[in-house]
Order: C-alpha cells, then structure tokens, then sequence
C-alpha cells in the first residue's frame, strides 16, 4: 500500500493519519477578507465535538485545535467545552490535549450540550453518519454551528438540518476550506482580473481519494458504503468539484428535469481487500461506491465565462501512473491558460510543505509561462500546513459575525452541494 499520499479531508471523511489523497495546498495570499484584528466582542465560547484521545480520525487535533489554541485564534475562540460518546471520554480528551478540566466541560450527550446556554459554537468533527444527530439539538437550541462536510449523508438529511436553523443562516458553517484557500483566491482573481480572457473550458484530473487504488485500511471500510455518506465521491471529488466551482460557477442544470447531469460512473474494482493494523488483508468486502467518476457539465455565462464553456472533473481512486501528478486543474481562456498542479497532494484543501502546488499561467500572444507566486499569511505559516485554511475558515466565520461578507459554505450552501451530487448520482446503478 503507497503512502505517496497527503492527509485525508475532515474526519467526517476520513481518518488523516490514513494520507488518503484529500487534500492539498491552500497557501496563498488570502483574499483581503481574513479579519487581521480580533474581533470586537468577547471570544466566542466554542465546544468541539469529537476531539477524542483515541478515535482514528483525528481532523479536529490536526486541524482544528492547533489555530483555537494560537494566540490570533484565543482573541477569536475560546474552547469551553468537549462532546464525545460519554462523559469519561471528554474528560480523557480534555487531559491528553492540555485543556483546562476547571474551564472546560465534558459532555457525553448532544442535548445536554446544547442546554448550555455558556456555549456559542458548536463544531462537529465526527464521522459523517453522526453529523445530524451531533448538530441538530445545538442547531435547534439557536446556537452557531459549524459541521464538516459532508454535512450529511447525502441531501435528504442535510435538507432536514437546514430546516432546523431558525437564526440568520451565516451562523452556519461546513467545512468546504477550499473557498478560502489562499491558492484558490489566487487563481480566481487571474480569472476575475481577465489575465485569460474569458473562460472557454475548464478541466480537473484528480487521482486520489485513498492511497491505494486496490485495498483500504479498517478504519476506512466504511468507504465501501454509499449510505453512510462518507466516500470518495462524496469527500474527494466533492470538494474539488465545489472548489471549482466557487471559482467558476455551478454548472447548468438540465432545462427539462432542472436537475443536475453530466456524471458517469464506474465501479472497477468492486471487491475491496481490508487491511488490518498489522498490515495483512483480514478480509475482502463488496463496495457500492464508484471508483472512478467523470462529470462534464456547461458552465454559466458570465462576465468572465464565456456562453457554453465546458466543465469536465475527473476522480480516479488510488495512484496516478508513475511520474504523473496527482492533481492538474487547468482553465482555458481567450488569451491564455492558467495550470494548477499538485505533484503528490491530490487536493488543494490542505496543503504540503514539501510538495506545494504550482500555479502557471501560458500567454498565447507570447508563448510564454509565466509562475505566480502564492504563499501562505505570515499567521498561517506557525500552524501545521492541515490548520492552515482551517484556520482561514475560523477566521472568515469570525469576520461574518462582525458584519463582514460572508465567504464561506453555510448550510444551505452545502445542502445545494449534496443535492447536485446526489443528483448526478442517479444515473449510476452500481
């Protein structure tokens, strides 16, 4: 089994430790809208939900606690309490990551939790098929909540937690980093800027979603089972297929049906070897989930698209060929073309210092390629490269309960997300 692979997206997907290929490099100069001073009210009192001593993801320590726990995040947030599966738990996690027992609770039920009118946040880091059931009472309670994507296990239940939220919706939040990606503003301001022209296609190969293309590590079988929500499709190729189209716009839908198409699936390898801790198959289970997804769709006219631009994104699980990288994402205009590519990290949610994406841009007149440099804040660079934009979502969501524009996913936005996927989803009968 390769470890050629980076870190997996948020735990609700998957296990970090596990480097599945879910995420990349967002280091950049952040868009100007990253809140540089503390806010102008108290911290927000903040309750991690998930943050466990010894569960096998572990998105919330890498990267949630390292930006809550730095002095630009304590002027912002402030940790007050911890949910896990029963009190005893919270208590081990709040010893083993330093928090303070005297200024910290420790909560074994979400309904408890969401009756402590001391808490603010409420953020999930749990398997995805335990999100609704984490969030809802804190959501009906009128707290602000912040859930990792998936927010759900597909767009039923995620419409359900939408219906629930009674406040002004940008006290909603879902983890889709790649909105406020430093890489990602780069490459939108080139388009916005018009350095290509209008846009006439776009297209994202991506291999990845897990390390190995043939078996998955135990704590990731889970992957093998559409319903529970959590997959490659449903992690990797989604925030990359919404990261595009942050930049791009959505893709159209279908006139007649007026629901999303374009998706082609197949399922290669349908039986899934497990590996087990020590490194040996312990059994082979049958997966529904696709192994390879295509999606073409049109892009909408707009200032800098131009009418009819075609959207094509690739996700093939496991390994590129050898030599190839794991991630391109090129944008073709009118005058010249802009390249993204990520040699090893298959995302562009998360990061690596020691393979950072590149960003070229060809200009046609020229024939000449030009590499545009992108770095991360000065702030971002103390934290381990997964906080980095994690702690750039922290920062946007603070600077929307100041009045500021709001620049992330909020749950409405994640429930049109779910909703396009399960959409394109339909014409598969794996």
């Amino acid at each position: 089994m390769t470890t050629s692979s980076p870190v997996l997206p948020p735990p609700s997907c998957s296990p970090p430790q596990l480097h599945l290929h879910l995420h990349s490099i967002n280091t950049s100069t952040q868009p100007p809208s990253t809140n540089p001073s503390p806010q102008n009210g108290p911290p927000l009192r903040v309750a991690l939900v998930g943050l466990s001593s010894t569960a096998k993801t572990s998105w919330a320590s890498n990267a949630h606690l390292p930006y809550l726990l730095s002095p630009r995040g304590r002027a912002r947030f402030t940790i007050v309490a911890l949910l896990n599966s029963s009190e005893a738990a919270a208590r081990a996690a709040i010893a083993a990551y330093g928090l303070d027992p005297a200024t910290t609770k420790a909560y074994g039920s979400p309904d408890a939790l969401a009756a402590d009118p001391d808490i603010d946040f409420v953020v999930v880091n749990t398997r995805v098929d335990v999100h609704v059931s984490s969030a809802a009472p804190s959501v009906k309670a009128g707290k602000k909540v912040w859930v990792e994507w998936p927010l759900a296990e597909g767009s039923e239940a995620a419409r359900g937690l939408v219906g629930l939220v009674s406040g002004d919706k940008k006290g909603t939040v879902v983890g889709l980093q790649g909105r406020v990606a430093g890489l990602v503003g780069r490459v939108g301001s080139l388009v916005d800027e018009g350095r290509i022209g209008k846009v006439l296609s776009s297209e994202v190969r991506v291999f990845g979603g897990t390390n190995d293309r043939e078996v998955l590590p135990g704590g990731l079988e889970y992957f093998t089972k559409r319903e529970i929500g959590g997959n490659p499709y449903t992690i990797g190729l989604a925030h990359i297929f919404d990261t595009v189209q942050h930049v791009l716009g959505d893709i159209l839908k279908d006139p007649v049906t007026g629901k999303a198409t374009g998706g082609h699936f197949q399922i290669q390898r349908p039986e899934v070897p497990i590996v087990g801790s020590d490194g040996k198959v312990s059994h082979t289970t049958k997966t529904d989930v696709p192994d390879l997804v295509h999606v073409t769709g049109t892009l909408p006219e707009s200032a800098t698209v131009q009418k009819g631009a075609t959207l094509h994104v690739s996700l093939r699980r496991g390994q590129p060929y050898p030599g190839d990288p794991a991630f391109v994402w090129t944008i073709n205009g009118e005058k010249g073309e802009i390249r993204v590519v990520s040699q090893v990290v298959s995302f562009i949610q998360v990061g690596s210092n020691e393979h950072p994406a590149t960003l070229e841009v060809h200009d046609f007149e020229t024939d000449k390629v030009e590499k545009i440099e992108w770095e991360y804040e000065d702030w971002q660079k103390e934290l381990p490269v997964s906080a980095r934009n994690v702690g750039a979502l922290y920062e946007a969501f603070s600077a929307a309960q100041e009045g500021g524009e709001v620049r992330y996913a909020t749950f409405e936005d994640a429930y049109e997300r779910h909703k396009q996927l399960d959409e394109l989803l339909e014409v598969f009968q794996g």
